[in-house]
């Protein structure tokens, strides 16, 4: 059975089934909603708040907005929490796939992000996975994510254009534009992937050429 989510002003914004997971002295829950600063920080820290390089307060508008998508069975909001403190978070929410039979609704990682003084000790994998098995419950046929191939390929995500899937920006790399296959998919599930509209509205979307 999936996990349950509702709107942030609900009790919980994203419930795991089962309720609290406690891995190496970690527990990973759903996030509360109370916790959205604590999130927001956790993306600005590890994302970089200041420079023109930093992209934090762009990922960390971008998880504001799509917080509010998140509806009972579709999408997850999950934090790790460590002595008391949220040092983790990853979001999965809902897109369509634009498949020659009809529109298929599936879900994209993103954001996925770790304090740095926190990184590389398993937290990020264990929200990855967690998310994973929760929206395998739910039914959920696939999800997408732009990302390195090296680090989400441990999941089970390999290349979206192998996959008989197109992405939704020639800006997003081929080896980035990464899918899972999951329980519920069905061999004619191909096509476009569409991405939900918070992605453009904050211009999340592959790479840009301030060059061009």
């Amino acid at each position: 059975m999936g996990g349950a989510c509702g709107p942030s002003g609900s009790k919980t914004v994203c419930e795991l089934p089962g309720g609290v997971f406690t891995i190496r002295g970690m527990d990973l829950r759903g996030e509360l909603p109370g916790d959205k600063e604590s999130v927001r920080n956790v993306h600005l820290r590890a994302f970089g708040d200041r420079g023109p390089a930093a992209h934090g307060p762009v990922v960390a508008g971008l998880v504001d907005t799509l917080r509010e998508t998140i509806t009972p069975g579709n999408g997850l909001s999950l934090v790790a929490e460590h002595g008391g403190q949220v040092v983790g978070h990853v979001m999965f929410t809902g897109s369509l796939l634009d498949a020659p039979r009809r529109l298929v609704g599936v879900q994209v990682l993103s954001p996925l992000a770790v304090m740095p003084e926190h990184q590389r000790r398993g937290i990020g994998s264990a929200l990855v996975r967690h998310g994973l098995e929760a929206l395998a419950g739910q039914g959920v046929p696939l999800v997408f994510l732009e990302g390195d191939p090296r680090y989400y390929s441990r999941f089970g995500f390999a290349p979206g254009r192998g996959q008989g899937f197109r992405k939704p920006s020639l800006r997003i790399p081929d080896s980035a534009f990464q899918a899972m296959r999951l329980p519920g998919y069905e061999p004619w599930m191909t096509g476009t992937l569409v991405y939900a509209e918070p992605f453009w509205r904050h211009d999340c979307v592959g790479l840009r050429d301030p060059s061009a």
